[in-house]
């Protein structure tokens, strides 16, 4: 079988090439795999001394997992299938957080939901101009997962959980401003980065490309962000969004169009992270998902989005009004069992 996963061996650096441009390098369970067992293989060879992950794709990084194929396993009842893909993924994200080398993510162009997971859990996490990250799993009734419960809370003031609930895109000065990339380099010099990197000299190769980042909208938003983000459930934060310019609407907007229930499971999940150390908090998630990959949520939102693509989910409830505390209190409490 074709991979979508090139492996190569640069002396002293390893580099794993994602390679499925048709599908923007969205990860299906072969990519997971085939990224993992390397990574295994060269964690403990003490001839590599860092690895480095690149696209050959120009149009994104990892446009996030192949969230369409869980759907039809979930209304096909294969439920096991479901909890072994997210699981797999887990084990990746887990496995990259915990890496002892250098792991070096060039990202240029999208990079969504599991391709955030990929990267934002390595130690360099250089973006380009062209870079726009996000978690937007609650436009699918989904949640944000791949570790999203514990790097969300620790990014810069309540960002995580603006970033997290709202969906919205960072560019590559707002993921610097809030901590999800690392270095800023130009798109036109990524492939001479990539060169020099390859040579092994991280450092010297780090400091010839990178430069000051563009100026952040995120920056420039923060004391907002953080007095609507920074406490409350989100009925409460909508309620604070009183304004009409652009951003204040754009983001009303959302709050009040996306997955009711899935915006609760977020802050939530958010919230508890705050506290969790990552294997808790991909163990939480891992439960989580069990329950909801089954909800209505789920499958309507993927299917209005990825499937049907006519951005048109019936979602049930159909406000935040209407979602029930006690019910997603009643799922957390159901996960940290699950999760035990």
């Amino acid at each position: 079988m074709t991979s979508y996963i090139q492996t190569r061996v640069h002396g002293a650096v390893a580099e794993i090439v994602l390679d499925r441009p048709k599908a923007l390098n969205a990860l299906d369970a072969s990519m997971i795999r085939d990224m993992y067992v390397p990574l295994l293989q060269w964690r403990d060879d003490e001839t590599i001394e860092a690895v480095l992950v690149t696209s050959a794709s120009d149009r994104a990084f990892c446009a996030g997992g192949d969230i369409k194929t869980v759907r039809q396993d979930s209304l096909d009842g294969d439920h096991a299938a479901v909890h072994e893909f997210f699981a797999s993924e887990y084990r990746l994200n887990a496995l990259i957080a915990e890496y002892p080398k250098p792991y070096i993510a060039l990202i240029d162009g999208h990079a969504m939901g599991g391709g955030l997971g990929i990267s934002v859990h390595g130690s360099v996490r250089v973006v380009t101009e062209r870079a726009a990250l996000a978690m937007p799993e609650t436009a699918i009734g989904f949640f944000p997962d791949i570790g999203a419960s514990h790097f969300l809370p620790r990014l810069t003031g309540a960002t995580g959980m603006y970033l997290g609930l709202t969906g919205a895109r960072a560019s590559a000065a707002d993921a610097i401003t809030a901590g999800l990339a690392t270095h800023f380099v130009p798109s036109e010099r990524l492939a001479e980065l990539a060169d020099d990197l390859r040579t092994g000299d991280i450092e010297a190769a780090l400091g010839k490309h990178v430069q000051d980042a563009p100026v952040s909208d995120l920056a420039a938003r923060m004391a907002e962000i953080d007095r609507v983000f920074g406490s409350g459930t989100v009925p409460e934060m909508v309620a604070r969004l009183t304004g009409d310019d652009e951003w204040t609407v754009r983001t009303r907007g959302a709050l009040t169009s996306l997955s009711p229930t899935s915006l609760w499971v977020t802050a939530e999940l958010i919230r508890r992270g705050a506290a969790l150390t990552l294997e808790q908090c991909l163990a939480m998630e891992l439960a989580l998902g069990a329950e909801i990959t089954r909800s209505h949520d789920f499958i309507e939102g993927v299917r209005a989005v990825l499937v049907d693509k006519d951005r048109n989910p019936r979602w049930s409830p159909d406000t935040l009004a209407g979602v029930d505390p006690t019910l997603i209190e009643a799922l957390f409490v159901q996960a940290g069992r699950a999760a035990r």
